[in-house]
């Protein structure tokens, strides 16, 4: 029994093995280890669907994210035609130049195209026609002759 125990214990340092029994350690400590990782297609196979499956998840992010981005962009620039419609509406009743002429962005820019538009709009004054001396006289003079035709007819007031 000794001699069993020391056995055990002691390592095979010192046997020698043949080359069948070599092959058949081998293929025993090969079989145990594939045992081991028996599952592993499995589990790369499932890790293969998770990175796909992941990669379809992102993609599907990234188009969420540019819609997003559509809806920010189109949300601004309906925001910014509101508030120039405002400006424009509030210059138009201010000065009571159409809405439709003003074309400014500001309320400054709006009031001073307004001042200009009313200037133009302004009525102008005409200068007095020139009296030409002969013809103004023989126009008084037939002015003069209708005068007394018509007391003629119905009297000097009398």
């Amino acid at each position: 029994m000794e001699e069993q125990n020391k056995n055990t214990h002691e390592p095979d340092a010192g046997k020698t093995f043949t080359q069948s029994e070599l092959d058949q350690i081998i293929s025993e400590r090969l079989k145990r280890e594939r045992e081991k990782y028996a599952d592993y297609d499995e589990l790369k196979g499932k890790a293969e669907k998770y990175d796909q499956s992941v990669e379809a998840g992102k993609s599907e992010m990234q188009k969420a994210n540019e819609a997003i981005e559509n809806l920010k962009t189109q949300l601004s620039g309906y925001m910014k035609a509101e508030e120039i419609r405002k400006v424009r509406e509030k210059v138009s009743t201010d000065t009571k130049v159409p809405y439709s002429l003003l074309t400014g962005e500001t309320e400054d820019d709006c009031k001073k195209q307004a001042e200009a538009i009313l200037a133009f709009a302004k009525p102008r004054e005409y200068p007095a026609p020139r009296k030409n001396t002969a013809t103004h006289k023989a126009n008084e003079e037939a002015d003069e002759s209708m005068r007394e035709f018509v007391h003629q007819i119905f009297g000097k007031g009398e």
